[in-house]
């Protein structure tokens, strides 16, 4: 029986998601890029950070055995399940996948894109292609308005960074908010998936649903959410007030029947669109013991 390796995000967002695991870390990547682990966790689990896409080269690459993944990387990864009920979602506006431009949309030709998350890159391309009227070219960039719009007519900023623009400067667009609009469902950005190859090595007792619940439901407590909000503040440009309200009302961490239809229109959308390569494989949740998988 071996430990589970975590890969996981330094964003505000996956804060409470991660409550249970690292108590004693300090936000946004400061300190050790492996972290160590609360010690009741400790025996099955070792934590690493990175950025969104990584956490997919990880669990592709068998380096890690559980990511919090975007979700367009659920397509180009084999024998993986999705721990169930637990996600980054948005049921409305989220704040922190924005699209600003120095033009309309119509307009825009070039976008300088954030390539930390795939699955933003590709919701994009889904809202450009079929409701905004044009295809524009996507640039790799830093997460830098500034420099972004110096390069390109639009920018594509995601995570923690997009918290700290000041909107009024630019023509900007939630892409959260734009796709409820357009579609009337939640929009999934990622999800934990673990490689089942990797469960078949772990103690068979280890209820690996229940801990990733149990350590989102800890978070999302008014106690905890008070401490997240008092250590990230200063890191991100934001008082404590505005974080809780971002993480109570932007951020959606339940995996529930409304978010899976919203992911399965995504993943249509993606599809024909190219911003995914090919079809996904069908969702696949694990169940509490021995991986064992249910089909939706």
């Amino acid at each position: 029986m071996r430990k589970l390796r975590i890969s996981a995000i330094s964003f505000l967002n996956t804060a409470p998601l991660m409550w249970d695991f690292d108590r004693g870390r300090l936000p946004g990547g400061a300190g050790p890029a492996q972290v160590p682990v609360e010690p009741e966790l400790a025996r099955d689990f070792e934590v690493e950070y990175t950025i969104p896409a990584s956490c997919a080269d990880a669990l592709r690459a068998g380096t890690a055995d559980i990511g919090i993944i975007p979700v367009a990387s659920y397509a180009e990864i084999p024998d993986l399940a999705i721990v169930p009920e637990v996600t980054i979602a948005a049921q409305g506006p989220v704040r922190s996948i924005l699209l600003v431009s120095k033009v309309p949309l119509a307009e825009v030709r070039t976008l300088a894109a954030d390539n930390s998350s795939r699955t933003s890159v590709a919701l994009a391309r889904v809202l450009f292609t079929r409701w905004f009227g044009r295809a524009p070219e996507f640039v790799p960039a830093e997460p830098q308005v500034e420099s972004m719009l110096a390069r390109c007519d639009a920018a594509l900023v995601i995570g923690d960074p997009a918290l700290q623009i000041d909107r009024s400067r630019y023509l900007s667009w939630d892409l959260a908010e734009e796709w409820q609009r357009l579609t009337g469902k939640p929009f999934v950005f990622a999800f934990w998936a673990v490689r089942l190859a990797a469960l078949r090595q772990t103690r068979p007792d280890l209820d690996v649903a229940t801990v990733f619940r149990d350590s989102r439901d800890h978070g999302l407590e008014a106690r905890s959410l008070a401490v997240i909000a008092r250590e990230w503040s200063s890191h991100v440009g934001l008082n404590e007030a505005a974080i809780i309200q971002y993480l109570t009302r932007n951020i959606y961490y339940s995996l529930d029947d409304k978010c899976i239809a919203g992911l399965e229109l995504f993943f249509r959308y993606a599809v024909e669109c190219g911003a995914i390569a090919g079809p996904p494989q069908p969702l696949r949740f694990m169940g509490t013991l021995r991986g064992a998988l249910a089909t939706l």
